[in-house]
């Protein structure tokens, strides 16, 4: 299946050239046909949302369920490796990196726009209230939670099962070898693959094509630099090329230095903001926010608005799960590739509550500061009214930051830096948040060239050199190509139609990872004798072919396959 020769070598013909002829054909069709495409994939997924919703919704809260039982259960304690095998990189270093990979543009992106959209309306209070300032918070902080993390996860933990533990290649085909066995080497596997390559692809090349427009956006705020498509496609070529750099340098040096350093500057910026900002009211609603997410999960996770089904719900909710969906393979697999020799109760505890809780701090200061700015000019507006200063009838259309929102959502984070300190503070923290959000592009970049390299090389860890930089190179052309045709919003329209069927193989991963772990040896051996599965051996190392016998004793060191 991999090429020992040529100018595939190390790599799998079949999905390398695949995969990037469906990926430039469609990116072609995207930007050529950008109207046309847009109207089709707007009506196909408003479709899926409409009949689907459902189902999105209870499968996401089903794997956040099954992950939370396996943290605590018997299988916690089964490492993802070898039984005494440790992990490759320390705690600081691995939560640097998830956080990196998993939601960093995103992050900086919604952190003031979406408590303002929700403060503005949503289906539960009155629009600009003080209850509809605590409802931002909540369905912020449950947008951005454990839901999220928990499609993230899934893939992770099940990629690195099967790999590290079982010996299969670290693709998304593996996960269904106890269903097919074999023939995940021949088309079925390969299909999977490719479909997962482009889908990674198109999912990483929006991110990056979003955040090169926020950074214009930052740019023009500090510098009166041109917001225009001629700076961003100079930035996406810049940082596509220290993207490159990173990525050739590898996941030890390159990506885990980025990762780290995204962590120091995102609690400084964090830090600053909390100092000039509204602090008594930053931490009050952290901590309120925190108790009313946790009181209200299981209802929110299963609220489907059925009777009134406003379509609100279409546009946050069931379209964050399935937008989710899509990241999970690329952020799975990244997860799974700087996750071996951790337990299964180590990553399910790590990845899935440290970078949640994280990023609730994160959206309380940046969320909670807007939001205190919002409330404040809403009192001087109650105020004037109250004086005669403005006529009684006059609604108020909200605060600086509002409006900001409402008319370019790239514009709401640094309208909030202005608000807090229009001076030379203010204008630092914009600076920062650009710096922030390059390298936060980079590290995106070049984990997500990493996992569409490790696809091509059917799961090598240490893909060749040559396919990192045609695929970091590929990134950014597709990123640059789309934001000159405006194909963004086409992709991210296709994006939540591809989340139907990586629904269906995310359910299919969670059946496959149970069944396979219940005949764990290592899970096994803590059960009473009577309650042990019968094909479990408990005298050898669980890192034998899942079809192995007891009495097959071969050195579980080896992997199971070859590939």
């Amino acid at each position: 299946m991999r090429s020992d020769s040529g100018l595939f070598k190390g790599l799998n013909p079949t999905v390398t050239i695949a995969s990037k002829v469906l990926v430039i054909g469609f990116v072609i069709f995207c930007a050529v046909l950008a109207e046309k495409a847009g109207a089709i994939f707007q009506d196909v997924s408003t479709t899926v949302l409409d009949n689907a919703k459902w189902f999105y919704l209870s499968l996401v809260s089903a794997v956040l369920a099954f992950l939370l039982y396996l943290m605590v259960s018997r299988f916690g304690h089964i490492r993802l490796g070898q039984d005494g095998e440790r992990p490759e990189f320390s705690f600081l270093s691995w939560v640097s990196m998830l956080f990196s990979g998993g939601m960093g543009i995103g992050l900086i992106f919604w952190s003031v726009a979406e408590p303002m959209w929700h403060y503005a309306d949503n289906p539960f209070t009155e629009g600009m209230s003080d209850a509809a300032a605590g409802m931002a918070m909540r369905l912020t902080f449950f947008h951005w939670g454990l839901h999220p993390w928990a499609m993230f996860i899934i893939v992770a933990l099940a990629l690195a099962y099967f790999s590290y533990r079982k010996g299969l290649p670290l693709t998304l085909r593996s996960i269904l070898y106890p269903f097919i066995g074999e023939r995940i080497y021949g088309p079925i596997g390969h299909t999977v693959d490719i479909l997962t390559v482009a889908i990674t692809a198109f999912g990483v090349s929006q991110s990056l094509g979003l955040g090169v427009i926020q950074m214009n956006s930052g740019l023009n705020n500090v510098f009166g630099v041109s917001n225009g498509i001629g700076v961003q496609l100079a930035m996406i070529a810049v940082i596509t090329l220290f993207a490159i750099a990173s990525v050739m340098s590898g996941v030890g040096r390159g990506i885990r230095r980025l990762s780290e350093w995204n962590m120091l500057l995102s609690v400084v910026i964090v830090a600053i903001v909390l100092a000039i900002g509204p602090t008594r009211y930053i931490l009050n609603t952290l901590l309120q926010s925190t108790g009313d997410y946790a009181d209200n999960l299981i209802g929110m996770s299963l609220w489907s608005d059925a009777n009134a089904d406003s379509g609100w719900q279409n546009w946050w909710t069931a379209f964050y799960w399935p937008w989710w969906m899509t990241w999970a393979p690329f952020v799975g697999m990244f997860i799974a590739r700087i996750s071996r020799g951790r337990t299964i109760r180590e990553l399910i505890g790590g990845a899935l509550l440290v970078p949640t809780l994280v990023t609730f701090v994160w959206m309380a200061v940046f969320g909670g500061s807007a939001l205190f700015e919002e409330q404040q000019a809403r009192q001087a507006h109650e105020q004037a009214v109250a004086e005669g200063a403005v006529a009684a009838d006059a609604e108020f259309a909200g605060g600086a930051v509002l409006q900001a929102t409402q008319e370019d959502t790239t514009l709401a984070l640094f309208t909030l830096f202005d608000a807090l300190d229009p001076g030379t503070l203010g204008s630092l923290l914009s600076i920062l948040a650009v710096l922030l959000l390059a390298t936060y592009f980079i590290t995106s970049a070049d984990s997500g060239t990493l996992v569409l390299c490790t696809l091509d090389s059917v799961g090598s860890p240490e893909p060749p050199q040559p396919i990192r930089v045609i695929w970091g190179l590929v990134i950014g052309c597709i990123a640059g190509a789309l934001l000159y045709a405006g194909g963004l919003k086409t992709i991210q329209t296709a994006s939540i139609i591809a989340g139907l069927p990586i629904a269906v193989f995310i359910l299919v991963m969670t059946l496959s990872l149970y069944r396979t772990l219940r005949r764990e040896p290592m899970a096994a051996a803590m059960l009473p004798p009577q309650a042990r599965p019968a094909d479990a051996d408990l005298d050898h190392h669980s890192g034998q072919d899942l079809n192995t016998s007891a009495g097959d004793s071969r050195d579980t060191r080896e992997p199971v396959l070859e590939a």
